[in-house]
């Protein structure tokens, strides 16, 4: 089992783990701030002790990591106290990504078929008529959530509570994490709330300037709307 910090610490840069296992170029800690590859949100890179990780992905169970190292690593099974330290600066702009797409999805009223966060740009994809997507009115009331300085709420819903409020999962084709009889959520005050594993700023004010990169069709049910930050 490894205790997953970034859950309900998403500032916490680093810590001190033990390595309980090898899989081949991968390593689980007992504990970390690694955030893998989940719900559109790119998996963290970073260190752990002198060596690089590259990728961070989900294993078998709900709460296993996969910490994907360069070639060549050396850390065994017990090595004790060694720092997993992550990328911060490109962690915190998934963060910042990963809550102007909840922004978005709060502003675009139509069912969310994909989305995906990378280093310079976001979207979600959005069942929708392409007439109904203006992108001045879309950047503008964006804009004007982020400077309400909306105040971030992660919490939790057993699953039975999930299944009784289906309106609270909106992507259509990611699920919210399970197996654990819980679910994580994250409110935005009277702006959004859903089901979310993903790491997020505490305030909205921390997204600063939005634009709206672009909006074109992907298909007869997917209009995707792209994002930048500033």
């Amino acid at each position: 089992m490894t205790a997953l910090l970034f859950r309900d610490e998403p500032y916490l840069k680093c810590c001190e783990a033990t390595v309980i296992a090898v899989h081949g170029d991968a390593v689980e800690l007992d504990r970390t701030v690694f955030y893998p590859m989940a719900g559109g949100q790119p998996g963290d890179t970073g260190c752990i002790g002198e060596w690089r990780v590259i990728d961070t992905r989900k294993g078998e169970t709900p709460d296993s990591v996969l910490h994907v190292m360069e070639p060549g690593f050396k850390l065994d099974v017990g090595s004790s106290s060694v720092k997993a330290e992550i990328d911060w600066e490109r962690r915190h702009r998934h963060m910042r990504f990963h809550t102007v797409l909840h922004l978005l999805g709060a502003v675009v009223k139509a069912p969310v078929t994909g989305g995906r966060m990378a280093a310079d740009k976001a979207h979600l994809d959005f069942d929708i008529e392409m007439e109904k997507l203006v992108k001045p009115e879309i950047e503008a009331r964006i804009n004007a959530m982020v400077a309400a300085a909306h105040e971030t709420r992660p919490h939790w819903i057993t699953d039975v509570e999930l299944d009784a409020r289906p309106e609270l999962v909106k992507t259509m084709s990611v699920a919210p994490p399970r197996g654990e009889g819980r679910v994580r959520l994250l409110e935005i005050p009277g702006v959004d709330l859903q089901a979310c594993g993903g790491t997020h700023v505490r305030n909205t004010a921390e997204i600063g300037a939005v634009a709206v990169a672009r909006i074109r069709s992907e298909g007869k049910r997917n209009k995707r709307v792209t994002l930048v930050l500033s």
